[in-house]
């Protein structure tokens, strides 16, 4: 999926247009994962949205991430399955670190764990946590995480303490989960630089995502970090004539696909190692959509053959 200087391409679960409200109908899902894996796309991503609220719009793909990432594992055999991301300061980080470490060896090792801070207040006070001390929650959370890698762990931060006389079991396939921050999530950029196995940021125009990008990098490359990859949303409208010029769309872009190409070929220039493409809004044809991206696009940016 990450490989340097080059570009993959993954999808958002669910895989549907749902444009005109906030709850999609989940139609044919395992069936649409399915194909993207047959097709090539590189990952599937799921994401943590325990509440509909009505000010956010969006209810996401509606099962708990946990749970559907256990299906997944056993409804597929290659496609890497993401999340992005789980909003630590929601759940304890116990559990959030058995179920990913969980859902990672069921799949063979193909959990990608996007972790975040929130960005939706009205969810806090349902499990009667503080908003505003997300950022703090945030960080004691991904250390709780990262020390349950650890054979019988010894820590003691806010959320927990272990004194070496506990394990967790199971332990993640690579030996430590693959967590990768989500935006700022709170913290500062000497935090973000330090931690984190890639970055998970979001769209913006091409001269300011470039320079954030090499901002990090250079904060990493200071700190004598190797470097780690980045992820970038993009909703997409595909339309029918191959050469529509982009135009706005929420959090995205009604364009043809040559100019998808263009700005995919663009994000890869500039330092983007995976980008994730969410339908919500795409008019046309949701297997016929797939079926052309992976057919037009998919070799150039896959790098593994096709079924």
């Amino acid at each position: 999926m990450f490989h340097v200087n080059r570009l993959s391409l993954g999808l958002v679960v669910p895989i549907e247009t749902y444009g005109d409200g906030p709850v999609p109908e989940m139609h044919r899902h395992i069936e649409r994962v399915q194909l993207a894996e047959k097709l090539g796309f590189s990952a599937v991503w799921l994401r943590d949205v325990p509440f509909n609220v009505p000010a956010f719009g969006d209810a996401g793909q509606t099962y708990d991430p946990f749970v559907y990432l256990g299906m997944l594992s056993g409804m597929t055999e290659r496609i890497a399955l993401g999340v992005a991301s789980i909003v630590l300061p929601l759940r304890h980080p116990a559990h959030v670190a058995k179920a990913a470490a969980t859902a990672d060896v069921l799949s063979g090792g193909r959990l990608i764990l996007g972790v975040a801070s929130g960005d939706r207040p009205e969810e806090y006070p349902a499990i009667d946590a503080p908003f505003a001390d997300r950022g703090a929650n945030f960080r004691e959370s991904y250390r709780y995480i990262r020390k349950m890698s650890d054979s019988w762990p010894r820590f003691d931060n806010q959320r927990g303490r272990l004194r070496g006389e506990m394990d967790m079991l199971p332990k993640p396939v690579s030996g430590k989960l693959p967590l990768l921050i989500t935006g700022s999530s709170q913290q500062s950029p000497e935090w973000l630089a330090a931690h984190g196995d890639g970055w998970m940021t979001y769209l913006r125009s091409a001269e300011s995502q470039a320079r954030v990008i090499q901002d990090w990098r250079q904060r990493m490359q200071a700190i004598g970090r190797r470097n780690q990859p980045v992820l970038q949303p993009l909703y997409i409208d595909l339309t029918e004539n191959p050469d529509t010029p982009p135009t706005p769309i929420h959090l995205g872009l009604r364009m043809g696909i040559h100019p998808l190409r263009d700005y995919l070929r663009s994000r890869q220039e500039m330092g983007v190692n995976h980008i994730a493409l969410n339908l919500r809004f795409n008019q046309a044809d949701i297997e016929s959509t797939l079926k052309r991206i992976a057919d037009e696009l998919l070799p150039e940016f896959q790098h593994k053959a096709r079924d």
